[in-house]
């Protein structure tokens, strides 16, 4: 999973949704959009910050935003048409804006320009307006927590061979420390999508430590088991942060 695609489009979801459902303004939703990830475009007819952007989209009628995290073999979150599918399967991560009767994929794209302008560039595309096959709030937070314990057995057990990395060490010792943050969720989420989603942010960071670790001293089955188990763990965040993320609008239990 590409971190600052999928950073960026979660951040988009959680504060869009929370500004759409009246917690919070449209000023405070995209300041806090641009703040880890600098000025966004949106680009669609023409290209415009995403603060007139987003007016657009909701005087045109815009009622939710929706989280898509693709992975090769798994369109996480998509719905078509292929044309989007393959633009957010390359980028990893889309975000889908729900209209009247039709809906909006966005894409993020990291924007350079000259030294020192570090932005994103979100290109438009028609997107089918169906829901995707996603898994509830409870089953992906279900599906993390076994996949959060499996994986971690497999990874101390892998890496008895030669201890286990410093910053591999510190981040499994995060996961038992409820007070830090992952992706931290906007107002207005039910209080399990803020958990579901720190959580899921944190063992993101495993899986991408783990994945640039040096296989020097593992033989091939460890290998293999080491693939597996962060695979599976890769696949239950995802999930993860797509139910975290679209639970904004979920009926109150």
């Amino acid at each position: 999973m590409s971190h600052n695609g999928a950073d960026t489009a979660t951040a988009l979801v959680a504060w869009g949704n929370a500004w759409l459902a009246g917690h919070i303004g449209l000023d405070e939703a995209v300041d806090a959009v641009e703040d880890a990830s600098g000025p966004h475009i949106l680009c669609a007819a023409d290209e415009v910050p995403l603060r007139r952007g987003l007016g657009d989209l909701r005087v045109a009628g815009m009622t939710a935003f929706r989280l898509a995290l693709p992975a090769p073999g798994d369109p996480l979150g998509l719905t078509g048409p292929p044309a989007f599918n393959r633009a957010a399967l390359d980028a990893e991560a889309a975000v889908i804006v729900s209209l009247p009767g039709r809906a909006i994929g966005l894409v993020p794209i990291e924007d350079r320009r000259g030294s020192s302008y570090v932005g994103v560039r979100w290109t438009a595309q028609d997107a089918a307006p169906g829901l995707p096959d996603v898994p509830s709030l409870a089953e992906a937070d279900r599906r993390l927590t076994l996949a959060m314990r499996d994986a971690t057995e497999a990874l101390l057990t892998v890496d008895d061979v030669s201890g286990i990395p410093p910053e591999i060490a510190d981040a499994l010792a995060d996961l038992r420390d409820p007070g830090r943050n992952g992706h931290p969720l906007a107002p207005g989420y039910p209080q399990r999508a803020h958990r579901v989603a720190a959580l899921a942010g944190r063992l993101a960071v495993v899986v991408d430590l783990a994945r640039r670790m040096d296989a020097h001293g593992l033989t091939a089955d460890q290998m293999h088991r080491r693939g597996d188990a962060l695979r599976l763990l890769d696949n239950a965040v995802r999930r993860a942060l797509v139910a975290a993320c679209n639970s904004a609008f979920d009926p109150v239990p």
